[in-house]
């Protein structure tokens, strides 16, 4: 989609200072009391436009996951808001966060456990549409044959279970239960990851199709930085809890600022076999995030460390035209 217009559009999705800790206990449990916290996500905020497709990406354990499912109540959040049409989520109840999660749909990352192995696909899919009310029995079945169809099943499956299934048709499952009940956004947790390049490129290629055809708005969660890209019209870049930088996809690998990022893509393989591109290694292990770095959290694997960078945490700074890094190598100035 063209993305020259956003910063005058009103975003359908709002997150601001979104915060997720979860309590790390002492050896005799609750008796022991607290001893931290794993902050798995520490502060993320962004804007997701309808009809657009915001990638994001990072090393296993950044938090990316941990962010979808908090947005969807899955898990509550610590802090923070996410304004759906600008009610915040955290904050609904009843028949008005039931419209909020008939409207926010999401695609698990493990296609097979996300899956009740008990009932029939038939049952699994027509499920939401009961819980939100929509359509009597009959109406019910056509609806689910049809996506069956638009996500490339066969209607005969509707009667099979789970286990009866490859991986990249479970994939496909999961896409059309969270289709079904006619959502607004889709976050897409790592929906190809455990799948065959051949079997990826067939989903991503149908998720444009059904973004297309039924106007969705996606959160799009991977750690494969070349698969992102291609389905994308902007990236963040997540690092231990916190979105460090994101941008119009064109212009993130055109120019990488932050380090990380830099790090990400020198990664990612060139087409061209006589080709070649300096690859940053980036030294040290991934700190804890149940005791991150004082100062900037990618101090201590950062190949342009400053004083600074160890004491202060830098500030949001828009280096370009939407172009937003955290990073004290680009001035002070929020964004």
């Amino acid at each position: 989609m063209s993305l020259e217009h956003l910063d005058t559009k009103q975003p359908l999705l709002d997150v601001r200072g979104l915060k997720k800790f979860f309590p790390v206990k002492g050896p005799l449990g609750s008796i022991g009391g607290v001893k931290g916290y794993v902050k798995a996500v520490n502060d993320v905020s962004f804007h997701l436009y309808e009809g657009e497709t915001l990638g994001v990406v990072g090393e296993s354990g950044c938090g990316k996951s941990t962010m979808g499912r908090t947005i969807l109540r899955l898990t509550d959040p610590t802090e923070g808001q996410a304004l759906y049409r600008n009610e915040d989520i955290f904050q609904l109840s009843g028949k008005k966060l039931q419209q909020v999660r008939k409207d926010v749909q999401m695609v698990f990352q493990d296609p097979f456990s996300s899956l009740n192995p008990r009932k029939r696909i038939g049952q699994t899919l027509e499920e939401p549409l009961a819980i939100h009310s929509i359509g009597e029995k009959q109406e019910r079945t056509e609806r689910v044959m049809d996506i069956m169809n638009k996500v490339g099943l066969q209607l005969d499956h509707y009667y099979r279970y789970p286990h009866e299934f490859s991986g990249g048709q479970r994939q496909r499952i999961g896409l059309a239960r969270a289709l079904v009940a006619g959502p607004k956004i889709v976050i897409s947790d790592e929906p190809v990851s455990a799948l065959d390049v051949s079997i990826q490129s067939q989903i991503i290629n149908l998720l444009q199709q059904l973004q297309e055809e039924y106007k969705l708005t996606y959160l799009f969660i991977a750690h494969d930085i070349s698969v992102v890209r291609h389905i994308s019209d902007r990236i963040g870049v997540m690092y231990l809890g916190q979105m460090v930088e994101y941008a119009p996809t064109d212009s993130l690998f055109a120019n990488p600022l932050h380090p990380y990022t830099q790090a990400l893509l020198s990664a990612v393989p060139l087409p061209n076999p006589y080709k070649k591109k300096e690859r940053i290694i980036l030294r040290g292990e991934i700190p804890s995030p149940m005791n991150p770095p004082s100062g900037c959290i990618f101090h201590t694997r950062c190949p342009y460390v400053m004083d600074v960078c160890k004491t202060e945490a830098p500030t949001r700074a828009e280096a370009a035209k939407g172009h937003v890094v955290a990073c004290h190598l680009y001035g002070e100035r929020e964004s």
